[in-house]
Formats: C-alpha cells, structure tokens, sequence
C-alpha cells in the first residue's frame, strides 16, 4: 500500500519540477531573457535552501513485509541524499549562469533551454533520494532524455545533431541493458525497493547466484555509461566537444554527480550482499577508466575534449573506492566516493567556467590561452587553479586531498594493485595540466574576452569554493563522513 505523500521530503524536487513549468510558460508568455534565467537561478537557490526541510524524511513508502517491520520507502532525504543534492543545485546554479552568454552566442531558445535544464537536474535530484530500483531508473531517464535535446538545440550546427544522436543512441543501449539487469534481480529476488533487494539476495538459492550475478553486472553497466566509465565513455568527447559548453560543463559535473550517487546507492543498498562479484568489476574499470582517460587527454589540443577526457580520467579515480567490494565496510568507500564527487565537482565546473568565457572568442584551442595572463589575469589565475587542484598539487590542496581519500580507500580495500595504479595515473594526469597551466603565463598573442556579470560571478562562485574546502578540506569530508550511514 502507498502511504500518504510527505511534501516537505520532495519539497526540493517539487520546486524544481514546479519552476520548469514556470520558466517554459514565462517565455511562451514574452518574459525577457534575463528574467528567465534569474527565475531559473532563484529556482534552484530555493531547493537547496529548501533541504534542510526535508532532511531525515521519507516518503512513497509501502508496509513492511512482517508485522512490526520496518517500511520500504522509494524516497528517503537521508544525509546522504541532502549532500548529493547539495553538489547538483550549486554545480547547476553555476551551470545557469553559464548559460546567460551562450544564450546570445548560439541564438538558442530560452524557454525551452531552461525548462529542459531544470528537467535534468529534477532527475539528477531523484537519482540521489531513489531507494527503488523502478525510481531510478525513472530518475536515470528523467535526466537523460532533456539532454539529448539540450546537446542538439543548436538546431543548424552538424556537429551538435551528431552529438546528440550518439549520446540518444549511447542512452537508449544503456536504459536497454539497466531494465535487462534490474529484470534478472527482480526475478531472483522479486523486489524492487533496495533493502528487501538485499535481504532476497543475501538468501538467494545457489542454482539462481549465477543470474544474480548476471543482473547485477548488467545494472553496473547501464550506470557505466551514464558516469562515462571504460569500455561505455566513447560517447563522451564528441558529446562534449558538440554541446553548447554550459550543457557539456553540466554533463560533466551534474550529471556525473547523478550517476555516481545511484551508483553508490544501487552497491550498497541494493547488491551488498554480492560485493565479492562487484568489487573486483569496480577495480578493474577505475582503473581502464582513469588509465585511458590520461593517456587520450595527452593527445589533445582542443580544451573541451582534454576536459572531456580528464572527466572520464576523474570517473576511474571516484571508482577506485568501490573496488574494495565486500572486503570494506561501506561507509569507508563512500565516504571517500563521496568526498571525491563534492570536490570535482567545485574543481571541473570552475575551469568550464574559465573555458566557456574563453571560448567565446574562437579560443577552443589549447594554443589561444598562451599569454591569456597577460590580457586576462583573473580568469587566468582561476583557471591555473583549478587545473592545480585537478593536478592535485598545492595550494590546489583540495585535489590532493581528494586524492589521497580515494587511496586510502583503496589500499584499506585490500587493491594495492590498484593504488599503484592510481600513483602512476596521478603523474600522468600533471603533465597535461600543467602543460596547460604553463601555456597561461607563457608569451602569446590571447585575445581579451569580456567574462561579463553572469560569467564572472560563476568563475567567482567555483573559486571561492575551491579556495575555501583547499584551505579547510575537513569541511567536505566531515559532511561525506556524516552523510554515510
């Protein structure tokens, strides 16, 4: 039975859901431009201030399954899901103000940019409170299918309508894959809520652990290609390079965020119980991931596809935790999962921001940011830092941090193998960032850029986060410790 609806639980996905609506009929009814964004923004500040509200509710909840048990619910605001939901509102707040010069720049249609914004980050919301296999798989969708449309609303730009199609194609192998997977898990366990998943799996029949198994590693693909890990990231470069740079810098950040906290949830609410089948997978795709991530972000000149390539890099770094399987407790590695994805997000949706100002001159070319210190010392210098604490060096002290979690969860899982793998990736990885930090305060002839109002307050934004957790990291890793049971 479904019990009555507790608002003030989906209160931040409900003022969200509620403001898509509303921009997309401001728009059809003649609001300015301006008026749409800050409507968009001011939107998105009143679901994250609107979290505590919600916190330690839960609701869409059905009766236990014994008298005097403890209900199933599809939607809990657990720590965990407040933290998540935390980084995806802030990370799209700066997406939004982003988005203000790309509106002029690329002519795209205000309204309906919006409301397909908000619609994604309404399922990026539910991908971190889902408890119910059912639920994120509607959440993986809701996130999904606005961005094919976000991707390709350059409607007269080829390079955008491909993008677009190899990420539809891409989705719709993966949602094909996941509902296969969750089908087979269903079917030996006959549940959909994550805990009662758990409880039929820690008891399935021996002659059903290999379709089990098979259910569970198809369900860890379909999120594979939604966090762009190795083998199903091929999609993400030519995504990344077509799209409008606000929607690649939301891929990269919000979407990933997303994808990583139902991946997290599915692992440890879900499938614990058959952490010694998963653990290994996770090892050994954090480190293709990160592996192949570095070695094809050497090769690049374009700016967007080297982020494109160092976010799929990242993605095996937030991997490795999990690869301690049922060797670790839990909250060990997603504290560390955790930790890491509130960092990269403050890290990667800064130098997006650097990237999207500069852009907008032409300069998509690692070589037209040589001299960019000279022309623009701001943007240069928050750029520069961001790729530090990407790099993982100091004062980019947050990056280094964040590294070191990771390893320590790692190693504390019994997969030395995989932190030596890390130490190795993590020297790759400087030689391409700093490469291009160097470029900054090199001789050259960079064109100035106009960072404008809604620009600059979103590189400000990013760097005044990353400034703060680098000089007080125990701030991010206290709420990740917190946020995990």
């Amino acid at each position: 039975m479904i019990q009555s609806i507790d608002y003030l639980a989906i209160l931040p996905a409900l003022i969200v859901a509620v403001a898509s609506v509303v921009v997309l009929l401001a728009d059809a009814f003649g609001a300015a431009a301006k008026a749409v964004g800050a409507l968009t923004a001011l939107s998105l500040a009143a679901a994250a201030v609107a979290l505590p509200f919600g916190h330690g509710r839960s609701t869409f909840c059905a009766a236990a399954v014994r008298p005097g048990g403890q209900a199933s619910c599809s939607y809990v605001a657990d720590d965990f899901t407040v933290l998540f939901q935390a980084v995806v509102l802030l990370a799209a707040i700066v997406v939004v103000l982003l988005s203000h010069g790309e509106m002029r720049r690329s002519a795209l249609p205000v309204g309906e940019y919006h409301f397909l914004l908000l619609a994604a980050i309404l399922g990026a919301l539910l991908l971190a409170a889902g408890r119910d296999l059912i639920t994120l798989v509607v959440a993986l969708e809701t996130l999904s299918l606005p961005v094919f449309a976000l991707v390709a609303l350059r409607r007269y730009d080829g390079t955008a309508s491909e993008a677009a199609l190899k990420l539809f194609l891409v989705s719709v192998v993966s949602s094909a894959v996941t509902l296969f997977g969750i089908s087979l898990v269903y079917g030996v366990t006959g549940a959909m809520h994550l805990d009662r998943v758990a409880a039929g799996l820690a008891n399935v029949h021996g002659d059903l652990r290999p379709v089990a198994a098979a259910g569970i590693v198809l369900t860890i693909a379909g999120f594979g290609f939604k966090i762009a890990a190795v083998p199903f990231h091929f999609w993400a470069p030519d995504v990344y390079q077509g799209s409008p740079l606000p929607v690649a810098a939301f891929l990269s950040v919000v979407s990933k965020a997303g994808g990583f906290a139902g991946l997290t949830l599915v692992l440890t609410a879900g499938f614990w119980p058959f952490g010694h089948t998963w653990g290994p997978l996770m090892g050994v795709l954090a480190a293709a991931t990160m592996t192949l991530g570095n070695l094809l972000a050497l090769r690049q000149t374009d700016a967007v596809r080297l982020l494109a390539w160092s976010s799929v890099a990242q993605s095996g770094y937030i991997l490795a935790p999990m690869a301690g399987g049922a060797r670790v407790r839990p909250h060990e590695w997603m504290t560390a999962t955790a930790a890491y994805v509130a960092m990269y997000a403050i890290m990667n949706i800064g130098a997006f921001a650097v990237v999207t100002v500069v852009a907008r001159r032409g300069g998509r070319d690692l070589e037209s940011y040589r001299g960019l210190a000279r022309v623009n010392p701001g943007s240069a210098l928050a750029l520069a830092f961001f790729l530090l604490c990407l790099a993982g060096l100091p004062p980019g002290v947050m990056g280094l941090l964040a590294k070191v979690v990771v390893f320590r969860a790692a190693v504390g899982g019994a997969a030395t193998w995989l932190a030596v793998i890390m130490a190795i990736n993590t020297v790759i990885g400087l030689y391409y960032y700093l490469t291009w930090a160097a470029r900054l305060f090199a001789t050259g002839k960079a064109k100035r850029v106009r960072v404008g109002r809604a620009g600059g307050i979103a590189i400000a934004v990013a760097l005044a986060g990353a400034v703060v957790v680098s000089v007080a990291p125990e701030l991010v890793l206290h709420a990740a410790a917190l946020a995990v049971p």
